[in-house]
């Protein structure tokens, strides 16, 4: 086992920071009442959790009101996507984009098996959406748009603002999965034209399990359960009150270190990239620089991913071959093939994703370990030696 562990799969997951675990602690044990009992162990309970309610609705322009909390990022899709499906009398016509997670994708595929129709929008080389093709895709029956903010697996950067005020102009609703984006960036659902929008806590150093879903005041959509009150009836069922208060706190701290973090992350990206390229015959993959800031994720050509992976993983470092949630999977990569990815060069991809814990010495140990390993099984390729 190597002594040095070099984690850059922030885009997967993110430990839970000290600061939050600790804000968490006593409502594991000593702040234990449910929320919806009308003592004072609830109330005081109550009263913590809408407070995380408050600094959540803060971190991103809404109001208290407009957020609910859920499981996380795939929940809060689900409810808005499905919530808003289910509330019409009969089949619509729904817009996203080719590049989404599964997340999206899957609700979507379900949904045409209800009868509704999809259209699955095309990116560019990097990623990126053209905003003319969400307005010419937009029909009388269109009644959800769903882009996310920033692709999880080549960090592309979308024109939301400029999709909002599409939807707005057109009368149609527009949610965002904003996951890799919360915690990272400015975030203001206002801003952005935003009617929905999903988070996840573990993406900023907040506990797993929990995230929310911002749903515009006035909008009314269809809830997919039973059985309680709690969250506006969306999301019934007793509040995870620790996950909750840890995501609270740590959209707070994420989002007031942004700035310095923003700057940070682009630094050691950048880095990074130029470190990578200088091997030769790699590509890098999404937008240069409309990219989230601590996202590289480069194709060594002539050579697989997984194969990378393994031996950095050997060398003590931690990336990923895309996202997480589909790593097992022998297919190349939905997101890469939709960029024009060839089958060879999509599986020869690794992502990098950078966290505030990572320092230039980490880049630099990842550009000394990486190039042999590259040079090594380069050198077992038979289609680099073909080439």
């Amino acid at each position: 086992m190597q002594s040095r562990l070099v984690y850059m799969d922030h885009g997967a997951t993110t430990p839970v920071r000290k600061e939050v675990f600790e804000y968490m602690a006593p409502y594991f044990q000593e702040q234990y009442g449910n929320p919806s009992s009308q003592h004072a162990p609830g109330r005081e309970v109550r009263q913590a959790l809408e407070e995380a309610r408050e600094k959540t609705a803060l971190a991103i322009g809404a109001k208290e009101e407009e957020i609910y909390f859920t499981s996380g990022g795939t929940e809060s899709n689900n409810i808005a996507l499905r919530g808003l499906a289910k509330k019409r009398d009969k089949p619509g016509h729904i817009i996203t984009s080719s590049i989404e997670h599964h997340a999206v994708l899957d609700v979507c595929h379900d949904l045409e098996n209800e009868g509704h129709r999809v259209t699955y929008l095309p990116v560019d080389r990097y990623g990126s959406v053209d905003p003319g093709f969400v307005e010419d895709a937009i029909t009388d029956d269109t009644f959800i748009i769903s882009i996310m903010a920033a692709n999880n697996e080549i960090g592309t950067l979308q024109p939301v603002r400029e999709i909002g005020a599409v939807a707005r102009k057109k009368g149609v609703l527009f949610h965002t999965d904003a996951v890799q984006v919360v915690g990272q960036l400015p975030v203001d659902v206002n801003d952005l034209n935003v009617d929905f929008l999903s988070l996840s806590a573990h993406k900023f150093n907040g506990p797993k399990g929990i995230g929310a879903l911002y749903m515009r005041k006035g909008i009314k959509i269809a809830s997919l359960y039973r059985g309680g009150s709690q969250e506006g009836k969306l999301r019934p069922g007793t509040e995870n009150v620790p996950g909750i208060i840890g995501l609270g706190k740590a959209i707070e701290l994420a989002v007031s270190e942004i700035p310095g973090k923003k700057i940070k992350l682009e630094h050691l990206r950048d880095r990074l990239i130029e470190g990578l390229q200088g091997i030769g015959e790699v590509l890098l993959n999404g937008h240069p620089t409309e990219r989230l800031p601590g996202n590289v994720n480069v194709s060594f050509k002539y050579i697989e991913g997984e194969s990378v992976l393994l031996s950095m993983d050997m060398e003590g470092i931690a990336a990923s071959s895309g996202s997480a949630c589909s790593s097992g999977s022998l297919e190349p990569s939905h997101v890469l093939s939709a960029i024009g990815l060839d089958h060879s060069t999509a599986h020869g991809s690794v992502r990098f994703s950078l966290g505030f814990g990572n320092s230039e010495e980490d880049i630099d140990y990842v550009l000394e370990k990486i190039s042999p390993i590259v040079e090594r099984l380069r050198s077992m390729s038979p289609t680099y030696h073909s080439r």
